[in-house]
């Protein structure tokens, strides 16, 4: 097969149509390739613009994950449906969609056509379509043609789509919410309420190489069970070949796995796995998709694929008879390490494989996610993981785990969650979008109050990743710890309860202490609205609920683009206003470019510093001060240091903590980013 895709390569010199024609040859093997349904739009003299969340590239160079593809949103592209948003609003379709816009297409014929920017053969489209009128989703097809003599038709499903209610939410529309203070909302409610996690993606491998300017189509069928598409982007990537088995190596077919997923495989994944230990070998997992529907428990291994769009672990989720020592009522797919209370794993490294779950639900208890356990001196690398509950969730004590080139997508929790005494460990050069909880997450929860020290994550990189479109929190958040670096991110289009970068003295975490920073980090249409406040959050917000956060916070050379609310926010919760403060909180470097409301929103005792801050497009009041609400003759109880170098909006509104509390102001939208 390789002579005759290297043959008919040759021939593309001579003949660019030939070249197709038997490259196809090659692709049929893969594909089903059928008459062209979809037509051919008119010619367009550029490419789909590349973006890198929704934004010009230039506007983020040098911060965020190398990914191997390109992204390209629906909206700049050609289309004969209806460009939905902007809107920033949660439980919308436009605002949880990239750059909070996206296409709806709604009739037989109706299309969205990306011209590529690059040669390409595979995709990822990122859409949404209806669920099913009593929940659970639905399958329906859509056609994709490209360069006007390829198509296929695509299968899209919302079966791991669309939730309801409140937290930890449904997927019955009908599901009445819990009652509470949480609930602003008046009762009875309209149902379904507060439906959202309307996106997912599917990956397609197009079996053929197309090149920059070839055009790539979505159209709706003549027939569908689809009352709409919403199209919200396309990613296009050259994918390399499989990778062959490694030196030294065992494949898990020498053991009775399925390459093609009709009987379960994790039997034999175990005995490969423990023969490659016993024998100094590393464990391959070749091309295939393989059905594994249980953890696979890890130590002293490695393990590779053949690439994460070839090498497919696919579970479908279990119900348990009982409960599970570790609290689950199901289980699924997974690659785990022993948990910390059985002595924890070390030296494992998994690499260049996709796990895929079947997660539709919530349920807190349950270990379903795609990398869990305690990893030791291990590292994940080059994986794609969907579908499961958390991406990766790590239960320490844990050090010196590391995780580059990863993505995660369409999980219902968070991306990566470094959860107790995670030390010396990282998350680099990878991809978050569509979580359902916090993107990236470092919690220093408390397990044993006598001894804080011991639960704290400390000494933690986050580094040049990029985020989008989280549905619930944060894009990085970090709860508690010691000596932590965030930076060098991308951190596009929070949806509701959190916004882009957090640190928050809550949930039970252990008192910052030593450093935190927040360096050289891109955030760009974040804040969103807190429906129990009634406030916008801050593009980056501290929260102090359960303490006062007091170590050494640093947050330098940051860009906080098209804010929705405030650029920053220091708040606590009201009540426990006179009990905690934020204080030692220094910003330099920083430039805000566009907010809704203020550029500060101080709503805490306490202080922080500025230098080099400069702003611009400000839409209210540059500093909201309403420190801890007392209004005392003395001014705030909440005060702002400048220390040179900051544009207007700080030196008028300083005097150092004067009252400027405009709590609700009017929110202005801010014009889209551009170069400084």
């Amino acid at each position: 097969m390789a002579q005759l895709v290297a043959d008919a390569r040759d021939t593309r010199a001579a003949s660019p149509r030939l070249s197709r024609m038997a490259l196809a040859s090659v692709a049929f093997l893969a594909v089903s390739l059928v008459g062209n349904t979809g037509g051919v739009a008119a010619a367009h003299p550029k490419p789909t613009p590349v973006t890198v969340a929704a934004l010009d590239p230039t506007l983020t160079a040098g911060r965020g994950a190398k990914v191997n593809f390109v992204e390209q949103e629906a909206e700049n592209a050609a289309t004969n449906g209806t460009v939905i948003g902007y809107d920033t609003s949660a439980y919308t379709l436009a605002a949880e969609a990239s750059g909070r816009k996206a296409v709806k297409l709604t009739a037989a014929g109706q299309y969205v056509e990306f011209t590529l920017a690059r040669d390409t053969n595979a995709v990822t489209i990122r859409y949404s379509i209806p669920d099913a009128p009593t929940g659970g989703g639905i399958d329906a097809p859509i056609t994709l043609t490209a360069d006007g003599w390829y198509a296929r038709t695509l299968t899209l499903t919302s079966k791991y789509s669309w939730l309801y209610a409140m937290y930890p939410f449904s997927n019955d529309p009908n599901a009445d919410p819990n009652p509470g203070w949480w609930k602003p909302e008046p009762d009875p409610v309209t149902k379904p309420f507060r439906p959202m996690h309307f996106y997912d993606e599917q990956r397609v491998m197009l079996g053929i190489t197309f090149h920059a300017g070839d055009k790539i189509r979505l159209t709706v069928p003549k027939s569908t069970n689809a009352a709409w598409y919403v199209i919200d982007l396309m990613d296009s990537e050259q994918v390399a070949p499989p990778a062959a088995a490694p030196k030294n190596s065992v494949s898990v077919l020498a053991f009775g796995a399925d390459p093609f997923g009709k009987k379960d495989s994790a039997n034999a994944f175990d005995a490969t796995i423990a023969w490659a230990k016993a024998h100094g070998k590393t464990v391959f997992i070749p091309a295939g998709t393989f059905q594994v529907n249980r953890h696979i428990v890890v130590d002293n291994v490695t393990i590779k694929g053949a690439g994460n769009w070839w090498t497919i672990i696919r579970g479908t989720q279990v119900d348990l008879p009982a409960q599970a020592a570790d609290g689950s009522w199901h289980t699924g797919v997974g690659f785990y390490g022993k948990y910390s209370a059985d002595g924890g794993s070390t030296n494992v490294h998994l690499s260049n494989f996709a796990i895929v779950g079947d997660v539709r639900e919530r349920v807190d208890n349950d270990q379903v996610n795609g990398i869990g356990g305690a990893l030791n001196n291990s590292t994940v690398d080059g994986l794609y993981i969907t579908h499961t509950k958390c991406g990766l969730w790590m239960d320490g004590p844990i050090t010196n785990f590391k995780v580059t080139n990863t993505i995660v997508a369409d999980v219902i929790a968070d991306g990566v969650n470094f959860d107790r005494a995670v030390t010396n460990s990282s998350v680099k050069n990878s991809f978050f979008r569509n979580t359902g909880d916090d993107a990236m997450a470092m919690w220093s929860f408390i397990a044993n109050p006598a001894n804080t020290a011991a639960d704290e994550d400390g000494a933690n990189v986050f580094d040049h990743n990029t985020i989008q479109t989280p549905v619930l929190a944060n894009g990085i958040a970090v709860y508690g710890g010691r000596d932590n670096t965030v930076s060098n991110n991308i951190v596009a289009d929070p949806i509701r309860e959190g916004s882009a970068l957090h640190a928050g003295q809550r949930f039970t975490s252990t008192p910052f202490a030593g450093y935190l920073k927040f360096t050289n980090n891109t955030t760009v249409r974040a804040g969103t609205l807190d429906l129990n406040w009634n406030i916008g959050l801050g593009a980056i917000w501290f929260y102090a609920l359960e303490g006062s956060l007091a170590a050494d916070i640093e947050v330098s050379g940051d860009n906080f683009l098209q804010n929705t609310y405030n650029a920053i926010m220091l708040v606590s919760d009201w009540g426990v206003k006179d009990l905690y403060t934020i204080s030692n909180v220094h910003f330099s470097n920083i430039k805000v470019d566009g907010t809704g409301t203020s550029v500060v929103s101080g709503r805490v005792a306490g202080s922080a510093s500025f230098q080099n801050v400069v702003a611009r497009n400000v839409g209210a009041v540059p500093v909201n001060n309403c420190g801890s609400f007392h209004f005392t003759p003395a001014g705030s109880e909440f005060s702002l240091t400048d220390l040179g170098g900051n544009t207007s909006w700080l030196a008028s509104w300083l005097l150092p903590n004067t009252i400027t509390c405009d709590d609700r102001p009017p929110v202005v939208a801010p014009p889209a980013p551009s170069a400084w």
